[in-house]
């Protein structure tokens, strides 16, 4: 039957089929989920009745009004200072090793290599670092004679901070990468024209380098800040939200909210609203990124 039918038709049969099976696998685990968690967040659910009660916006003003949810948003802006940091370095390194230097692709493989390592494995090796009494990092600053009995882990001001320089570690290395392929694809005609007019090497990467690899920025920024929006592994692992609560993120607090306490119409209205918010901080920072390229 198929063999009779004209080469056309049969093409147009093979690409709508190349479509419709993607196109199926997306309905059923993206957008089927995604539409079955909005409606969950209006129902006042325990995850094993077989009734949900219809609660409207109720849990939506709960997540708003109470302090103890909607404020751990403030932890995550750790994630997002440290993160603007390592895509400063990752620039920096990548224009370093796309240079004539000696030795450049060890040194890509050293950076690029902690991104390739399981997270839950990077939290423990960090635990060992950032030990009080036996931590790598406080016997290094007492063999320079500066205080070693920091609690990096256990102080309220500073433990996301210390939680955040873990993700630096680890994932400014696919960062740079990322940069090292924006500017490789850059034409080595232009900087040799611009050596000629007596450009230094600053000028070249502000008006030749930035320009090009503008629309990578705002690639690695939108990673950036979904991440520092989403983290959940590091602090988990490291401190389980503590101390105090100090360094649990919105996305444990979903967590904890569906599976310790079984509120599973309050946790599906906390991941819509996080939702919400990376489609705005997105929003904003496309705006202003697209601004400044016009």
């Amino acid at each position: 039957m198929f063999s009779r039918l004209s080469f056309g038709v049969q093409r147009k049969i093979v690409i709508i089929g190349f479509i419709m099976i993607p196109l199926v696998l997306l309905l059923t685990f993206a957008y089927y989920p995604a539409l079955e968690l909005i409606r969950l967040s209006f129902t006042s659910w325990d995850g094993l009745s077989p009734d949900k009660q219809w609660v409207g916006f109720e849990n939506y003003r709960e997540v708003f009004r109470n302090p103890e949810i909607f404020g751990v948003f403030w932890h995550n802006l750790a994630y997002f200072v440290i993160g603007i940091i390592q895509n400063i370095l990752a620039i920096y390194f990548a224009v370093i090793l796309n240079s004539r230097l000696k030795g450049k692709h060890f040194f890509r493989l050293l950076l690029f290599l902690p991104y390739i390592l399981n997270g839950v494995a990077v939290a423990y090796l960090f635990g060992y670092v950032f030990d009080t009494t036996q931590g790598s990092l406080n016997l290094f600053l007492g063999s320079l004679g500066l205080p070693s009995d920091t609690s990096w882990l256990g102080s309220e001001s500073f433990v996301n901070y210390t939680l955040a320089s873990i993700g630096l570690w680890r994932y400014m290395g696919f960062n740079m990468v990322i940069y090292l392929a924006a500017l490789q694809s850059i034409p080595a005609d232009i900087y040799e024209a611009a050596s000629i007019d007596g450009a230094s090497g600053w000028q070249k990467f502000r008006f030749i380098t930035l320009p090009n690899i503008y629309r990578i920025i705002e690639l690695n920024l939108f990673l950036t800040v979904t991440g520092a929006l989403e983290v959940f592994d590091i602090p988990f692992v490291l401190t389980n939200g503590g101390p105090a609560g100090a360094s649990e993120t919105f996305v444990m607090k979903i967590i904890e909210t569906a599976f310790q306490f079984n509120n599973y119409g309050l946790a599906s209205a906390m991941s819509v609203v996080l939702l919400v918010i990376v489609v705005a901080v997105l929003s904003v920072q496309r705006y202003f990124l697209n601004r400044g390229d016009h």
